[in-house]
């Protein structure tokens, strides 16, 4: 089985390059961004994509289920840091072709999840079927961003990597990056995009000096 790894971060393709070495009958292949993942697909339509969507270059959740439907015989792991309750259910309903691994999931479950992907069938880690089962709340809770969330969140809007972010304002790269996650759980959005035109929409950030 051929394992397409899109996933920028170097630890996680570490990781999974070890797992998956040990697994019989399986080769992989790093992707850097969506034009070589579909170029990949193409090539082998029906490969494994393990893909990291809150780093990826994809723009939203329908351009996802878009590319799971053009390659129908092609199976995908999701597998991040975070995901909305909302994105998962969402993605679920849409394609029987994702499974969904959590990045701080065991060991033997990330191995399980891989596995089961490598056979076409669909595997959901025990984090995300444990949150797919707390009830909704009766009422959606108000967004609520903290003056350093709002900051932050402008400066992704305009595009600024996160890096960046934390050098102009003399933090550490990890600290702006949990701020991030928490705009991004706050918000119920995935990636820098979706928290954009969220953001726009609620009216939290100027949708005169702010384009996607």
């Amino acid at each position: 089985m051929n394992y397409l790894l899109a996933d920028k971060q170097d630890i996680s393709r570490a990781g999974l390059m070890y797992l998956l070495g040990d697994m019989e009958d399986t080769s992989c292949k790093y992707i850097e961004d969506k034009a070589e993942l579909i170029e990949a697909l193409v090539s082998a339509p029906d490969s494994v994509v393990v893909l990291d969507y809150t780093l990826f270059d994809l723009n939203d959740i329908e351009e996802l289920l878009i590319l799971s439907h053009r390659f129908k015989m092609s199976s995908w792991i999701l597998f991040c840091e975070d995901l909305s309750v909302e994105f998962v259910r969402k993605v679920l309903a849409g394609s029987n072709q994702f499974g969904i691994l959590m990045k701080d999931s065991p060991l033997v479950e990330i191995r399980e999840g891989l596995e089961y992907a490598g056979r076409h069938r669909r595997f959901i880690c025990q984090h995300i079927t444990e949150m797919l089962l707390v009830p909704d709340p009766l009422q959606e809770e108000q967004v609520k961003l903290t003056k350093t969330e709002t900051e932050i969140l402008r400066d992704i809007a305009l595009g600024i990597t996160t890096r960046e972010i934390a050098d102009k304002r003399f933090s550490s790269f990890h600290t702006v990056n949990t701020h991030r996650k928490n705009i991004f759980r706050k918000l119920g959005v995935n990636n820098a995009r979706e928290a954009t035109k969220y953001a726009l929409r609620a009216g939290l950030i100027d949708s005169a000096e702010y384009y996607i």
